[in-house]
């Protein structure tokens, strides 16, 4: 495969403050877009420098054409490209995917502390996919018209039932569709046997666990796994969705982040 450079975004404090940079690793079927709405300005604003990476075949990065040749070792290795770049170990802020990717990372790479929101359990993705399948089967039917630029009225009802807060108005899901877009097969499928693989070792560094009481991807009783194997602090978002970043709660889960981020000092 073709040498590769991702693209990392760069948003300088807007106050200087001796704080650990932050590195902002979406999820699936997105960009690092969807930081750049609420947390990336709120975090600049707090004093933060902030960068956000665009994974292989995502965002601004090569290779969208061949997007289901990149797998989850691959955005580990675009992971570790971003922190290299770095002037100092980040706190890592995945979310969904990008958490699991930032966990693989830290398996051999390091960083100052990591957070996760709404992150893909130990367990994989084969028992969201199942449940969604029961109580929302319209989903598996509307994704590829989300992601593809065909989205219809029943694809923008869908998308929000599945990925955000039932208290977002609909206006605005409209609004967050050009922050989705096709991921790579091969990373999906790695996803649901995500069990049948050994993690080589885990960083003891600070940990936060965050997801939101409506989540419907991974509901909030699937976070106690990710947090026993991190020993990590837990904050749930009561109405919050899927996509914490973009919810009207948003404001709860960054001061929640920022809470957290105050106390590594």
């Amino acid at each position: 495969m073709p040498a590769r450079t991702v693209r990392v975004h760069h948003y300088p404090a807007v106050v200087a403050r001796p704080t650990p940079p932050l590195l902002f690793v979406h999820g699936g079927y997105s960009h690092a877009g969807c930081w750049n709405v609420r947390f990336i300005p709120y975090f600049q604003g707090l004093g933060y420098d902030c960068y956000a990476v665009d994974l292989s075949g995502h965002g601004a990065s090569p290779g969208r054409e061949r997007l289901d040749d990149f797998g989850l070792e691959d955005y580990v290795a675009d992971l570790a490209d971003a922190v290299a770049g770095m002037a100092e170990p980040p706190v890592l802020i995945g979310h969904s995917m990008g958490c699991l990717v930032s966990q693989r990372f830290l398996e051999r790479g390091t960083a100052r502390a990591v957070a996760f929101l709404a992150p893909v359990p130990p367990t994989g993705t084969a028992g969201s996919a199942s449940r969604l399948a029961l109580t929302i089967p319209d989903f598996f039917t509307e994704l590829p018209n989300a992601v593809n630029g065909t989205a219809s009225a029943q694809t923008l009802r869908t998308m929000a039932k599945v990925y955000f807060s039932p208290s977002l108005p609909a206006a605005e899901i409209a609004d967050y569709l050009p922050l989705i877009q096709p991921e790579s097969a091969r990373a999906v499928a790695e996803m649901l046997t995500a069990p049948l693989r050994q993690a080589r070792r885990r960083a003891n560094l600070p940990a936060l666990v965050m997801g939101g009481s409506e989540d419907q991807v991974f509901p909030a009783s699937m976070l106690y796994f990710t947090v026993a194997a991190w020993l990590a602090k837990t904050v749930v978002i009561r109405g919050a969705g899927h996509m914490l970043m973009l919810d009207p709660q948003w404001p709860e889960a960054a001061a929640g982040l920022r809470d957290w981020l105050d106390s590594l000092a």
